[in-house]
């Protein structure tokens, strides 16, 4: 699978747990908690990232990154939103 088709599977997968939310899942019960909880995880998240890149641990780094950008593409989905439009903003800032 490519980066490209997984990260379309993991919207996919995170869509499916928003639309019919599970106790067992942590996508829906971390949507349940609201937008507020969701963004302090991406803020969390980001910090840990950083402090990750500057400890020069590589696969802490790796980590802190999915785990960044698993929490970004939650927030996006409850706002109504998806990666390609993230995509589409930084394709509009691009001049080569």
């Amino acid at each position: 699978m490519t980066s490209d088709n997984f990260l379309h599977t993991l919207e996919s997968t995170i869509r499916d747990r928003l639309n019919n939310p599970s106790t067992e899942s942590y996508t829906a019960s971390l949507a349940a908690m609201g937008v507020k909880r969701i963004a302090q995880k991406v803020g969390e998240e980001a910090v840990e990232l950083a402090l990750a890149s500057v400890d020069g641990d590589r696969e802490e780094l790796l980590n802190e990154a999915a785990d960044l950008v698993y929490h970004l593409l939650v927030l996006l989905h409850v706002q109504e939103m998806q990666f390609g439009d993230v995509i589409q903003t930084l394709e509009t800032r691009y001049t080569g």
